[in-house]
Protein backbone atom coordinates (compact mmCIF):
# COMPACT_ATOMS: atom_id res chain seq x y z
CA UNK A 1 0.00 0.00 0.00
CA UNK A 2 2.82 2.26 0.43
CA UNK A 3 4.19 1.98 -2.72
CA UNK A 4 0.24 2.86 -3.94
CA UNK A 5 0.65 6.20 -1.50
CA UNK A 6 3.98 6.97 -3.07
CA UNK A 7 2.40 6.93 -6.83
CA UNK A 8 0.28 9.78 -5.71
CA UNK A 9 3.08 11.88 -3.68
CA UNK A 10 5.87 11.27 -6.39
CA UNK A 11 3.72 13.16 -8.88
CA UNK A 12 3.90 16.92 -10.01
CA UNK A 13 1.65 19.61 -9.29
CA UNK A 14 -1.29 19.96 -10.45
CA UNK A 15 -1.00 16.50 -11.03
CA UNK A 16 -0.57 15.26 -7.53
CA UNK A 17 -3.61 17.27 -6.19
CA UNK A 18 -6.02 16.11 -9.13
CA UNK A 19 -4.97 12.24 -9.07
CA UNK A 20 -5.96 12.44 -4.90
CA UNK A 21 -9.04 13.83 -5.50
CA UNK A 22 -9.92 11.99 -8.78
CA UNK A 23 -9.27 8.90 -5.93
CA UNK A 24 -11.43 10.58 -2.94
CA UNK A 25 -14.55 10.95 -5.78
CA UNK A 26 -14.12 7.08 -6.90
CA UNK A 27 -13.99 6.02 -3.03
CA UNK A 28 -16.77 7.67 -2.57
CA UNK A 29 -18.79 6.57 -5.25
CA UNK A 30 -19.46 3.58 -3.52
CA UNK A 31 -18.77 1.56 -0.15
CA UNK A 32 -17.83 -1.86 -1.95
CA UNK A 33 -15.01 0.31 -3.47
CA UNK A 34 -11.26 -0.75 -2.69
CA UNK A 35 -8.23 0.75 -4.32
CA UNK A 36 -5.10 -1.76 -4.99
CA UNK A 37 -2.18 -1.09 -7.80
CA UNK A 38 -1.55 -3.18 -10.89
CA UNK A 39 0.80 -2.77 -13.71
CA UNK A 40 1.99 0.28 -11.36
CA UNK A 41 -0.73 2.38 -11.64
CA UNK A 42 -3.58 2.94 -9.23
CA UNK A 43 -6.70 0.62 -9.87
CA UNK A 44 -10.32 0.55 -8.30
CA UNK A 45 -12.94 -2.67 -7.48
CA UNK A 46 -15.78 -2.76 -7.27
CA UNK A 47 -16.78 -6.03 -5.53
CA UNK A 48 -12.94 -7.32 -6.15
CA UNK A 49 -13.89 -6.64 -9.72
CA UNK A 50 -11.28 -4.41 -11.05
CA UNK A 51 -13.72 -1.60 -12.96
CA UNK A 52 -11.25 2.10 -13.62
CA UNK A 53 -7.74 2.81 -13.14
CA UNK A 54 -6.07 6.46 -12.56
CA UNK A 55 -3.13 7.02 -14.94
CA UNK A 56 -1.25 9.59 -16.98
CA UNK A 57 -1.01 10.53 -20.54
CA UNK A 58 2.74 9.58 -21.64
CA UNK A 59 1.93 12.42 -24.35
CA UNK A 60 0.03 15.07 -22.85
CA UNK A 61 1.08 14.13 -19.07
CA UNK A 62 -2.37 15.06 -18.51
CA UNK A 63 -4.21 12.51 -15.73
CA UNK A 64 -7.03 9.96 -17.14
CA UNK A 65 -9.89 7.69 -15.61
CA UNK A 66 -9.47 4.29 -17.73
CA UNK A 67 -12.87 2.48 -17.31
CA UNK A 68 -12.30 -1.35 -17.87
CA UNK A 69 -15.86 -1.03 -19.42
CA UNK A 70 -16.01 1.92 -21.21
CA UNK A 71 -17.12 -0.12 -24.61
CA UNK A 72 -20.49 -0.47 -22.83
CA UNK A 73 -20.31 2.90 -21.37
CA UNK A 74 -21.81 5.54 -23.60
CA UNK A 75 -20.75 9.16 -23.03
CA UNK A 76 -19.11 12.13 -25.29
CA UNK A 77 -16.38 12.73 -23.00
CA UNK A 78 -15.23 8.66 -23.21
CA UNK A 79 -12.55 8.45 -25.71
CA UNK A 80 -11.95 4.63 -27.49
CA UNK A 81 -8.73 5.42 -29.21
CA UNK A 82 -7.08 2.32 -30.10
CA UNK A 83 -8.56 -0.04 -27.35
CA UNK A 84 -10.95 -2.77 -27.88
CA UNK A 85 -12.69 -2.99 -24.48
CA UNK A 86 -11.54 0.16 -22.40
CA UNK A 87 -12.50 3.78 -22.26
CA UNK A 88 -10.51 7.12 -20.74
CA UNK A 89 -12.12 10.29 -19.97
CA UNK A 90 -8.81 12.66 -19.73
CA UNK A 91 -8.83 15.60 -16.98
CA UNK A 92 -7.44 19.19 -17.38
CA UNK A 93 -5.63 19.45 -13.74
CA UNK A 94 -5.20 23.64 -14.59
CA UNK A 95 -9.12 23.51 -14.68
CA UNK A 96 -11.97 22.26 -12.18
CA UNK A 97 -12.65 18.91 -12.15
CA UNK A 98 -15.93 18.25 -13.49
CA UNK A 99 -17.19 16.38 -10.95
CA UNK A 100 -21.46 15.70 -11.94
CA UNK A 101 -19.58 14.06 -15.62
CA UNK A 102 -17.25 11.80 -13.38
CA UNK A 103 -20.02 10.54 -10.63
CA UNK A 104 -21.84 10.10 -13.74
CA UNK A 105 -19.39 8.16 -15.40
CA UNK A 106 -18.31 5.98 -12.61
CA UNK A 107 -22.05 5.21 -11.62
CA UNK A 108 -22.53 4.43 -14.99
CA UNK A 109 -19.38 1.66 -14.61
CA UNK A 110 -20.97 0.62 -11.78
CA UNK A 111 -24.57 -0.12 -12.82
CA UNK A 112 -22.81 -2.81 -15.17
CA UNK A 113 -21.22 -4.78 -12.37
CA UNK A 114 -24.18 -3.89 -10.26
CA UNK A 115 -26.71 -6.13 -12.60
CA UNK A 116 -24.44 -8.84 -13.10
Amino acid sequence: MEQLHNYYLNKEEPNKSCLLALRDIILHQDIDITETQKWGMPCFCYQKKVFCYLWTDKKTDEPYILMVEGAYLDHPGLKKGKRTRMKIFSINPNKDLPLKTIEHILQKALDLYRKE
